[in-house]
């Protein structure tokens, strides 16, 4: 049955790859595509969890650390429980999966045929890792509907200026699937200009002050005619009635067949849209840990190394679905593929947690998706010391590092600046303030991912839950 179920998915690889190197602007195709690559995704997870199943027992006898988390109840060299799943055993669920992926691809020689009259892209081959590097990661359709919205010609006579809104939650991607857009040559020979607004743009402004106060992405004015493509990204909520004011003088102020995309957490921007609201997800357990075994393993077959693949499967499970959390731990495991590291890592993972929960009462997923200061502490005998995560920022990895997005007024003065693995792991006590550089984006908008940081003694973190307590009760 294992055997039988890779060969199926080495059939449905090879279509979705062939696909991913064309440009299918069908819907159906696309649908019938992101059918095949759910598909394939539930079956390399189901696959993967199979063949780790062996090693689970003897796991903890293998990974032990020792430094101060190997006491601890959240110790990740206790036996891996989430195999254990009620109803179908994994050899029934494996049949399963092995059935509905023959079923589909059936349905798919339809859709080869089709896919051979689709042009390629203008693409170097790549192995699946760097590909990955290099390419939105299970967003052909959400790509798709920007298209279909910034390029579609509106009917003569139209005084509407359409609008596309884009919801999803932080860290989603958003601005990556925005920036993309952006980039693509059809897109910048369509408008003559694409020009972006944050939240402090909108405040007390209209729509002739804004044409002043915008970030100018492109300014094309040879191609497009006089169109302009207008993207506003909210952190808050926007007010409906200066909506409204805005989209009217708009009417008066930019030209005929020029477009906005507005992108936002909240739902209700939902209505402002004269289309279909584009709703961005997080990817799917499945999806998740495909893409986090193909970045953390690289090049090297998981097959070959299954109790470090057992680590990094729950270390998948305890990340949630967080792209960032997965950009920078897959660079961290892959530059130290060591069983010992990659304890350490789940441990530094599950510890956050528990402290946060006894800080908070909750968990936090993720220490860069809290709206809290976040309390990590480093995988070192450092037991009376936290790093506090204060706030997180990005900066542009381009044009002197200019600053682009911050939560806070601040200052970009001289900082000492550590990486995510000298934070986590390495032996440097910094003291005061510091930031953190949490990892690169090689995707546009290419951003510098920035926390700021500060060292608290054990007690300071002691007396923040003693308030959470008395707040509670």
């Amino acid at each position: 049955m294992e055997e039988r179920l890779q060969r199926l998915l080495l059939r449905a690889q090879i279509i979705v790859e062939e696909a991913e190197d064309r440009l299918i602007t069908n819907q159906g195709m696309l649908l019938q595509l992101n059918i095949l690559r759910k598909e394939m995704f539930r079956g390399y997870y189901a696959l993967d969890r199979f063949r780790c199943r062996g090693h689970e027992e003897d796991d903890a006898k293998v990974h032990q650390v020792s430094n101060s988390f190997a006491q601890s109840k959240f110790n990740p060299a206790k036996r891996v429980r989430f195999f254990r799943i009620s109803g179908n055993s994994l050899q029934e669920q494996l049949q399963q999966v092995v059935g509905s992926i023959e079923v589909t691809l059936e349905d798919m020689s339809v859709f080869v045929m089709f896919l051979n009259s689709c042009p390629h892209l203008c693409r170097q081959p790549y192995s699946m890792h760097l590909f990955l590097d290099k390419c939105l990661f299970g967003r052909q359709m959400e790509m798709e509907h920007i298209m279909n919205f910034l390029l579609k010609v509106d009917s003569p006579g139209s005084e509407n200026l359409g609008v596309l809104p884009i919801i999803g939650r932080r860290k989603a991607g958003k601005s990556t699937l925005i920036e993309h857009a952006c980039n693509d040559e059809r897109v910048r020979n369509h408008f003559s200009q694409i020009v972006c607004f944050s939240d402090d743009d909108l405040k007390d402004a209209d729509m002739v002050t804004l044409r002043h106060c915008g970030s100018i992405k492109n300014g094309n004015q040879c191609t497009g005619g006089e169109r302009i493509l207008i993207v506003i990204e909210l952190i808050r909520d926007i007010d409906e009635a200066v909506w409204r004011r805005l989209y009217s003088a708009s009417k008066s102020y930019v030209p005929n067949g020029s477009k906005i995309i507005i992108a936002s957490q909240s739902d209700k921007i939902a209505r402002f849209g004269t289309t279909q609201t584009l709703r961005v997800e997080l990817f799917t357990e499945e999806a998740y840990w495909y893409f986090f075994k193909v970045r953390t393993f690289g090049s090297m077959d998981a097959q070959e190394h299954p109790k470090m693949a057992l680590m990094a499967m729950e270390m998948a499970r305890e990340l949630q679905g967080c792209f960032m959390g997965a950009s920078i731990y897959s660079g961290l495991l892959k530059a130290n593929f060591n069983a010992r590291f990659w304890n350490m890592a789940l441990a530094s993972i599950r510890e956050y947690k528990q402290t946060n929960l006894l800080v908070y009462g909750t968990y936090f997923e993720n220490p860069w998706q809290a709206s809290e200061p976040a309390y990590v502490r480093t995988v070192n005998k450092i037991s009376s010391e936290y790093l506090v995560i204060l706030d997180e920022y990005q900066t542009c990895s381009v044009h002197n590092m200019v600053l682009c997005r911050t939560n806070f007024a601040r200052s970009e003065a001289e900082v000492p600046v550590l990486s995510m693995q000298d934070f986590l792991f390495g032996s440097v006590r910094p003291q005061g303030k510091f930031k953190v550089l949490a990892w690169k984006s090689h995707l546009p908008p290419y951003y510098n991912h920035m926390f700021n940081c500060e060292v608290q003694r054990k007690h300071h973190v002691v007396a923040r839950k003693k308030r959470s307590l008395e707040l509670c009760s």
